[in-house]
């Protein structure tokens, strides 16, 4: 009986020590950033500051598209994940994640612009025209400037055709009058400008800032490994956003900083969005 009961707390102790051991490292992914070789490369800095900061190992898993990060969130192969705005509110509702911190972007916020020559002056002079938006589901290139227009009256697909171009197709066709406009972010806006040094954007309407991106938590990752999480980020805010910045294709969070108050109802505004553009079930990414 004793060589049984020791078996048994030998085994018990196993386990334990199996599922701490487990909880000690969190596999990590963003949807933004396409291979391995580019996550060691962008994200590279960042894991050594927080594993430094947290005492958590960051295991990355990488991915290619926002659709293969919600399955495999959904096959328990990611317990946490970086993404945007429009693609947390796909996760909430497939798979109940959590957000745990957001990553904060500086002038983060939709613009609808035309050539500064352009005749346009209004929204209502967008009635019956096309208007480029960028990736289809982006919360600062689709949902947001849909919205806009919505706001100023013009209805999405009955008042105006949405068309999706890449940024520097958009800008060739809005100079050869194809299209009459182009959603964009104020990044974008930059890109463009120094891409056409020769033509002048106006932005016609301007949307308000925009709900940040966001580190989200699978639902079945342990509550004491999240608020892990969440504290190394309050309480190592600076030196965390130190090492995202150090490589330049995470310029856009320079100035920003990290919110670890944020919780669901934020993202209602981004449910608006969706409905804006005709979509009411939220379990599917746009585009893919």
């Amino acid at each position: 009986m004793k060589t049984i009961l020791q078996a048994g707390l030998f085994a018990f102790a196993t386990l334990t020590a199996q599922v701490a051991v487990a909880q000690d490292t969190i596999r990590f992914a963003v949807t933004d950033i396409d291979g391995m070789e580019a996550l060691q490369k962008e994200m590279g800095p960042f894991k050594d500051a927080f594993e430094a900061a947290s005492g958590l190992k960051v295991e990355f898993f990488p991915v290619s598209g926002r659709t293969i990060a919600v399955e495999a969130m959904a096959a328990d192969q990611i317990d946490f994940v970086l993404t945007g705005p429009a693609e947390y509110v796909v996760f909430n509702a497939r798979l109940k994640a959590q957000p745990v911190v957001t990553w904060n972007r500086p002038d983060y916020y939709a613009n609808v612009v035309v050539l500064d020559a352009s005749p346009v002056k209004s929204a209502a002079d967008l009635k019956g025209q096309k208007i480029s938006f960028g990736e289809i589901g982006s919360t600062s290139q689709h949902l947001s400037p849909a919205s806009i227009l919505a706001e100023a009256g013009l209805v999405y697909g009955t008042d105006y055709e949405p068309v999706f171009l890449k940024r520097n197709v958009a800008m060739e066709a809005l100079i050869a009058g194809d299209i009459a406009a182009i959603g964009l972010n104020k990044t974008h806006i930059d890109q463009i400008t120094e891409k056409f040094p020769d033509q002048k954007l106006r932005v016609l309407l301007k949307g308000g800032e925009l709900p940040n991106d966001v580190l989200l938590a699978s639902a079945s990752v342990a509550p004491e490994v999240v608020d892990a999480v969440r504290k190394t980020f309050t309480e190592h805010g600076d030196e965390l956003l130190a090492a995202i910045t150090a490589t330049e294709e995470n310029a856009k969070f320079i100035g920003g900083g990290f919110t670890a108050t944020v919780t669901d109802a934020d993202y209602d505004n981004v449910r608006k969005m969706f409905e804006n553009v005709g979509v009411t079930e939220f379990t599917q990414i746009l585009g893919e």
